[in-house]
């Protein structure tokens, strides 16, 4: 018998990650794991709003840009209005961090930000500072 997500405690919740190439999502889902987070994988920002409309999250990592007309500065506007209990819980990966869009919606959100490529104690040390250590 499975419990249901709500019955969960918040530290236990997984990490939605939310990145469209394979061996970055790889990379990510691999170093939060091994920090003791669980995740739940999603390959388009389109996938990853299915996922927070039903679902219970730690917090949301998403790289800027996603396929699907659905970016992470959409992510988060999406987030902001509809899960504002999760805003203040999300951590954007890019590799064009010089990009004027992604600059905008760094300004915009005051999300934190890791520029890929990255190493895993820094891209961690973002996560436990905007979701909690995990357990």
């Amino acid at each position: 018998m499975t419990m249901p997500m709500r019955a969960l405690k918040p530290e236990l919740l997984p990490v939605l990650l939310i990145e469209d190439e394979p061996a970055v999502m790889s990379y990510v889902r691999a170093a939060l794991e091994r920090s003791g987070y669980s995740v739940v994988c999603s390959q388009s920002g389109v996938d990853g709003l299915r996922l927070l409309e039903s679902g219970d999250f730690l917090g949301v990592v998403s790289d800027m840009r996603t396929p699907g007309g659905v970016d992470g500065a959409d992510v988060h506007a999406w987030v902001a209005r509809y899960r504002p209990e999760l805003a203040s819980r999300i951590v954007f990966i890019t590799g064009d961090i010089a990009n004027e869009d992604t600059v905008a919606t760094l300004q915009k959100t005051g999300a934190p930000c890791v520029e890929k490529p990255f190493r895993v104690q820094q891209f961690i040390t973002v996560v436990e500072q905007t979701m909690g250590k995990a357990l």
